[in-house]
Order: C-alpha cells, then sequence, then structure tokens
C-alpha cells in the first residue's frame, strides 16, 4: 500500500516489483498475490489494461490511519482515558499537529442573538435570501 499511495495513480504489479527490487529480492507472483489481497479485502480497486491489471487505492493513507485510530478508541470502555493517555504519548510535533488540526475542524461561533440581523423587523435571522448566500447555491435557490 505503500507504493501505491505514494504515486497516487493506478499503477500494474510490475511496477510495484521493479520498485520494490531496488530494496530487496522479492517474486512477481509475491506482489501479484498481495495486491490482490488488497483488492479482496477492498483496499484498492483495479481496472484491467491488457493482460494485466491497474491498481488504485480506494482511500488515503490519511482516511486509513484515522479509520485505525477511531477503531482502537472506540475499543475503550473510558475514551477520555484513552485519549488522555494517547497524548501523553504524543511528541511535541504531533500535539502541533493535532492543535492544528483542532483549528480546522472547530465551527465558528455562532453570533449573538440579534448581532448581524440586518433584515426587516420581525424577520427571524435566515430568512433573508440576501444575508445566507447558500440559498442561492441550492436547485432552485435564488
Amino acid at each position: 500500500m505503500t507504493r501505491v499511495w505514494k504515486w497516487n495513480r493506478p499503477v500494474t504489479v510490475r511496477e510495484v516489483l521493479e520498485d520494490l527490487q531496488k530494496e530487496r529480492s522479492i517474486a512477481y507472483t509475491t506482489v501479484m498475490t498481495v495486491l490482490d489481497n488488497l483488492h479482496q479485502k477492498g483496499w484498492v480497486r483495479r481496472e484491467s489494461e491488457g493482460r494485466a491489471y491497474r491498481y488504485e487505492a480506494v482511500s488515503t493513507r490519511a482516511a486509513y490511519a484515522a479509520a485505525l485510530m477511531n477503531e482502537a478508541w472506540s475499543q475503550s470502555d473510558n475514551a477520555a482515558a484513552a485519549l488522555v493517555a494517547f497524548f501523553g504519548m504524543m511528541s511535541e510535533e504531533q500535539r502541533q499537529a493535532l492543535q492544528d488540526a483542532m483549528r480546522i475542524v472547530q465551527l465558528p461561533q455562532s453570533p449573538e442573538p440579534g448581532a448581524g440581523n440586518t433584515g426587516t423587523p420581525g424577520e427571524k435571522p435566515g430568512e433573508n435570501p440576501d444575508e445566507n448566500p447558500a440559498s442561492r447555491d441550492e436547485p432552485g435557490g435564488r
């Protein structure tokens, strides 16, 4: 999977084999079996190209890592304690990455009641289509 993720494009058994052979001796049939197993498990999709297949990752390496973390976390009977222990194992670089990720996923704070409502008196926030640009993007919107 490392090669498939790294190249981020459909690859053949031959391409993976040639790259792996730079590091160690490995048989064509071994690489073919591994890619076939990954296909059967749903990790890669494949398309026929002549007499060979091209294999492509179904999800990103980041999505795979997130799924592993989620699965491990869900096995805990105390989610908070598991997170505290996990955070305690993190390097400073990992803690910074976590802080960066938290900033990305945090939702904007909701405004104070009545703040920013420039609609007509008695109009509820969000009812003025000029205030809600998303309504213009919806099918049938303005």
